[in-house]
């Protein structure tokens, strides 16, 4: 079997999945380059009112110039004129209409070669559109900077509902931050965006029988690393349609510390409290099956 080339991974996350004439604008522009970019997997959650796509391309020509960097400016740009996040709601936080941009070598690429992707795409983003403050993270940003501790930073983690489960509007337009690209302050309806590039990120997310989300709250804490859980675990505890919440998931390092390690650990602290548990999920492929994916669809152009 030939090995698979050099390949970069980009995941978009938009925040939108209930406006079908914003969403099929933004998939024409994912399919645009296709298939010198595949969109592999799209995934939607109604009640986060948030849709993922991950779109993977070869690296051949040089990082500043892979597919990849066009097909994702394409997704941005459409994003942007078509989603208004001053009239969003949902259950899981953002900071934007992009929310979140990460990009991860796959099969032969290396960090470093993504890396040089993500930051052309934060100033394509950033200097091309100035409409939306574009922040760096990971190996993209000079200093190493968390996903985690940018996000903190712009209040990602405070609902803006009195009830304190849904996320409301834009966030303030008064950043205590300053961005990376693009302008210095945010609209109420483009908001603004995390590019970053790190290695391979599993999310996994586990449903909990309870309506109350400060019981999720409280697991979520005790399995993340930050609450001196599980190593290399990111986790929050969110409303998740009717009467329902999980225990939303960040696997930085999957190989070491796995879905059946937080399965466990989720089960055990729920048991503790009296809380029902249910089987949980991932919300993108493996990266075995998305380099399966890309190849299929390469070899059927």
């Amino acid at each position: 079997m030939l090995r698979p080339p050099a390949l970069a991974c980009c995941k978009l996350y938009i925040s939108e999945a209930r406006n079908s004439g914003a969403l099929r604008a933004i998939e024409h522009a994912a399919a645009a380059l296709r298939p010198l970019a595949v969109l592999v997997n799209t995934f939607a959650d109604d009640a986060y009112n948030r849709v993922g796509y991950t779109l993977v391309s070869p690296l051949a020509g040089g990082a500043a110039s892979p597919p990849l960097r066009c097909a994702a400016f394409r997704v941005v740009a459409a994003a942007i004129e078509a989603v208004d996040l001053d009239a969003h709601a949902g259950a899981h936080p953002r900071l934007g209409v992009v929310d979140h941009i990460a990009f991860h070598p796959l099969a032969s690429a290396r960090l470093e070669d993504v890396t040089a992707l993500a930051r052309a795409v934060a100033a394509d983003i950033g200097d091309r559109l100035q409409a939306v403050p574009t922040y760096l993270y990971g190996a993209a940003h000079r200093d190493g900077r968390t996903l985690a501790s940018i996000r903190r930073q712009l209040g990602y983690f405070t609902p803006t509902s009195p009830g304190g489960e849904q996320w409301h509007g834009a966030p303030d337009s008064l950043l205590p931050v300053a961005p990376d690209a693009g302008p210095r302050t945010s609209s109420a309806s483009n908001g603004v965006v995390v590019v970053g590039a790190t290695p391979w990120v599993d999310n996994y997310n586990v449903p909990l029988a309870t309506a109350d989300v400060s019981v999720a709250r409280r697991i979520a804490r005790a399995v993340s690393e930050r609450g001196g859980g599980l190593a290399c675990v990111q986790a929050m505890g969110l409303a998740h349609g009717d009467g329902a919440t999980e225990v939303a998931c960040n696997l930085l390092h999957p190989d070491a510390v796995g879905a059946d390690q937080v399965q466990e650990r989720v089960s055990r602290l729920a048991a503790g409290l009296g809380v029902g548990v249910g089987q949980g999920y991932f919300t993108d492929f493996s990266r075995e099956k998305v380099v399966e994916l890309y190849l299929q669809a390469a070899q059927a152009a």
